[in-house]
C-alpha cells in the first residue's frame, strides 16, 4: 500500500524552495524525477566552489550546511542564505545544484549561496518541531530557529572566506516560514530578507482554512510527520498509495476521517497533532510567527501568488504585521502565479486555463527581487531603491500597478447584497426572504470537475464555476452585466445570515468573474471549456460554522435559528471590466479540497461516525451582504 518516494527529487524543491512544482499525480513526478539531471547546467560548476561542513549551535546539535562560493577570489560577495525542511540535495562535495540562489541573474553576477538542513531533517542532527515555537527570551542553551539562524549566521561571516559581512535570507513556502523567522534572530549581519509564500501559521495556510481540515494536503502529512533519529542522505518517509486516479472517489469511499487511519500509524507525529488539536488552542497559536513580528530591522520584501491554494494567508499578513509593527523598509509583491511560480523559468504565464502574460516571473526575477537584494547588500542600502512599497498584478486587466501601500489609500467600502432569484444588487428587499439549498455531504460539491490525483491542487484557483452554479446545492448572485469597470482591491467581507436544520455546517463563498459570451478562446483552454461565458474563480474561502464565534471554542448551531456569519476572504486585486458580471456562490462542501463536515455537530472532526453525517437544509437571508473594498 505504500511505495518510497523521494520528495526532494520528486517536486525539485531543493530548486525552487516550495513543497511540489505542479499539479502531478506521483506517477508522473517519478518520471520527472528521472529527468532532473545536475550536469543539465553546467554554470554553477564551472564558476562555484562547493563546501559542506556542520556548523554547531549553541546546545551542542550540528546543522548540515552547504555552501557555493563563487571561483573568482578577486572581490567580496554577500551570503544569500536558504533554510529548508527539504534537503540541501544533491549532498557531495562534486555534486552541484544546477541552479543556485534565488534565480540566475544573483547566481551569475556571483553571491556566497547557503543552504542548510533545518534542525532534526535530513542530514542535520537533531529533533525536528514542525513549525517550532519561537521563544522570545531564551535562556542558557534554549535553541528555537531564530538562535540557529543566529548561530549560523554567526559562523559563517567569521569563516567563509570573500564575503562582505551582509547576509540576505529568502526562501518559498516552509523554507519561506523560516526567512520570517530569520527576522527575530536579531544578527547584526542579517540585512535583508524575503519571505515567500510563507507559511504563517498551520491553522490557517497549509493543512487548516478557518477550522476546515484540507484533505488535499493529507498525502503531505507524511512529509512532516515521520521522525528520524540520525543524519541522513536519504527519504525516511513514505507517501501513500491510494490505488486510483480518482481523488473524489477515493476520499468519498474513505469517509469518515477515521478510515484513514489505516495509512498513517502513530508514529506519524504531525498526523497525531492534527487528530488531537482540532481548536485554535495553544499548540497552534504558539507555532504562529505573525504575531511576533515587531520591531524588524532587516529591509524584508513579501512576496505571494494571488492563486496560491496553499499560502494566501501567511505572505498578506506577514507584510500587514510587519508594516503595523515595524519601521523598517517593507514590501510586498503579489503576481498572478500559484504557488512558487515567479522562482520558474516558464514563458507563459497560465494558471488553469487562463493566460495572464508572458515573462513575467523572470521580469520579477530581473527587476525585482535582484534589485532587492542587491541594493541591500551590495549597494547604499538606504531604502532608495527604486521600487514600489507594493508592486501588485491586476489580474481583471492583467497589468502590473504599483502602490505607495497595501491596500491603497484611495477606497471605498460596497455592500452587494445576496437576493431571491439569484440577484446581487446593492439594494436589499425589506421584506426577508430566503434563498435555501440541501446539502448532503455523502454527495459533495467537488472543487473541480477535473478527474486526477493530485499531491497539492493549484489549477483550481481559477478554474470554471459554471459545473458548480450549476446544481442545486449551489447558490448562485449575480449582477447584471457591469456598465463600468469595478476594481476590486484588498479584503473580501462576507457577511453572511444563515440558519440549518442541522447543528454544524461549513460555509463557502466564492467570488467569480463571468466572462461576456463573445470572449474568444485561447490555446490553454482545456478541450471541453469555452471562455464564452466563463465563469473565472476570483477568490474562494471556507469557514467551519462552529469557529464563527471563536476559532478556539466551537460551538454547535441551533437547528432552524437564524444566525450571523463573517467569513473573511483574502486579499484579491482584480478589475471586473465592463461586459462582464460579478457572480458569488455560496455552498457547503468542496469536496475533497475541504473534508466533508457531517453536518451533525462532533466535537472532534476525526472521530465522526457514518451516522453522523446526515443531510441538512441550509438557508441564506437576504440580509446577508458581501463587503468589497473598491478602488476609486
Amino acid at each position: 500500500m505504500i511505495k518510497r518516494i523521494l520528495l526532494l527529487a520528486v517536486f525539485s524543491i531543493a530548486m525552487l524552495g516550495c513543497k511540489d512544482t505542479k499539479d502531478i499525480n506521483l506517477t508522473e513526478a517519478e518520471t520527472a524525477a528521472n529527468k532532473i539531471s545536475i550536469s543539465d547546467d553546467t554554470y554553477a560548476k564551472e564558476h562555484y566552489n562547493k563546501q559542506e561542513v556542520m556548523i554547531e549551535m549553541r546546545d551542542g546539535i550540528k546543522l548540515h550546511t552547504t555552501i557555493y562560493s563563487p571561483k573568482d577570489t578577486s572581490k567580496t560577495y554577500p551570503i544569500l542564505m536558504m533554510r529548508t525542511p527539504y534537503s540541501c540535495r544533491p549532498y557531495g562535495e562534486n555534486e552541484y545544484k544546477s541552479k543556485l540562489g534565488p534565480n540566475k541573474y544573483l547566481m551569475e553576477e556571483g553571491n556566497i549561496m547557503v543552504y542548510q538542513d533545518v534542525r532534526g531533517r535530513w542530514n542535520s542532527e537533531g529533533v525536528y518541531d514542525n513549525m517550532r515555537a519561537y521563544i522570545p527570551n531564551k535562556t542558557g542553551n534554549q535553541t528555537d530557529e531564530a538562535s540557529d539562524t543566529y548561530d549560523t549566521i554567526e559562523w559563517l561571516v567569521n569563516n567563509v572566506e570573500n564575503n562582505n559581512g551582509n547576509v540576505g535570507t529568502y526562501g518559498i513556502s516552509y523554507p519561506g516560514f523560516y526567512a520570517t523567522y530569520s527576522l527575530l534572530s536579531g544578527h547584526p549581519a542579517l540585512k535583508a530578507s524575503s519571505p515567500q509564500a510563507c507559511i504563517g501559521d498551520f491553522f490557517f495556510d497549509d493543512f487548516i482554512h478557518n477550522g476546515a481540515y484540507l484533505l488535499s494536503y493529507w498525502r503531505a502529512t507524511s512529509v512532516f510527520g515521520y521522525m528520524k533519529d540520525t543524519p541522513t542522505k536519504e527519504a525516511w518517509y513514505e507517501f501513500p498509495d491510494i490505488g486510483t486516479e480518482d481523488q473524489y472517489q477515493f476520499f468519498l469511499d474513505n469517509m469518515p476521517l477515521s478510515k484513514l487511519d489505516g495509512y498513517y500509524g502513530e508514529d506519524n507525529v504531525f498526523m497525531e497533532q492534527l487528530k488531537e488539536h482540532v481548536t485554535y488552542d495553544e499548540f497552534w497559536q504558539s507555532r504562529g510567527i505573525i504575531q511576533h513580528l515587531k520591531d524588524i530591522k532587516p529591509a524584508t520584501m513579501i512576496v505571494g501568488g494571488q492563486f496560491d491554494a496553499e499560502d494566501l494567508y501567511g505572505p498578506y499578513n506577514t507584510y500587514k504585521s510587519i508594516e503595523a509593527n515595524s519601521n523598517n523598509y517593507n514590501t510586498v509583491v503579489f503576481g498572478p502565479w500559484s504557488h512558487g511560480d515567479w522562482a520558474r523559468t516558464s514563458e507563459r504565464q497560465v494558471i488553469g486555463n487562463i493566460h495572464f502574460g508572458d515573462n513575467l516571473s523572470d521580469y520579477f526575477q530581473k527587476e525585482i527581487e535582484t534589485k532587492f537584494f542587491n541594493h541591500f547588500l551590495k549597494g547604499e542600502a538606504n531604502g532608495e531603491t527604486g521600487l514600489a512599497e507594493a508592486h501588485m498584478f491586476n489580474t481583471g486587466t492583467k497589468v502590473w500597478e504599483s502602490f505607495e501601500q497595501w491596500p491603497p489609500k484611495n477606497t471605498t467600502k460596497q455592500s452587494w447584497f445576496l437576493q431571491p432569484e439569484e440577484r446581487l444588487t446593492k439594494q436589499v428587499t425589506r421584506n426577508i426572504a430566503t434563498s435555501d439549498f440541501i446539502s448532503n455531504p455523502k454527495k459533495p460539491v467537488p472543487y473541480t470537475e477535473d478527474i486526477k490525483v493530485v499531491f497539492t491542487p493549484r489549477k483550481f484557483m481559477t478554474d470554471d464555476q459554471r459545473f458548480a452554479s450549476r446544481r442545486p446545492d449551489v447558490l448562485t448572485f449575480e449582477t447584471e452585466v457591469l456598465e463600468n469597470d469595478v476594481t476590486m482591491v484588498g479584503d473580501i467581507l462576507a457577511k453572511l445570515n444563515v440558519s440549518t436544520t442541522g447543528t454544524a455546517a461549513d460555509w463557502i463563498v466564492k467570488v467569480i468573474d463571468v466572462f461576456p459570451a463573445d470572449t474568444e478562446n485561447t490555446d490553454d483552454v482545456q478541450d471541453h471549456l469555452k471562455l464564452s461565458n466563463y465563469h473565472m474563480m476570483v477568490r474562494s474561502e471556507v469557514l467551519r460554522g462552529r469557529f464563527r464565534n471563536s476559532m478556539s471554542i466551537p460551538e454547535p448551531f441551533v437547528p432552524n435559528q437564524k444566525t450571523p456569519i463573517n467569513l473573511k476572504l483574502q486579499d484579491v486585486f482584480h478589475t471586473f471590466k465592463k461586459g462582464h458580471k460579478i457572480q458569488v456562490q455560496v455552498q457547503s462542501t468542496f469536496f475533497p479540497y475541504i473534508d466533508a463536515n457531517p453536518q451533525t455537530y462532533v466535537e472532534n472532526i476525526f472521530e465522526a461516525k457514518e451516522e453522523d453525517f446526515k443531510t441538512q437544509t441550509h438557508k441564506v437571508y437576504n440580509d446577508s451582504s458581501i463587503e468589497f473594498t473598491i478602488l476609486k
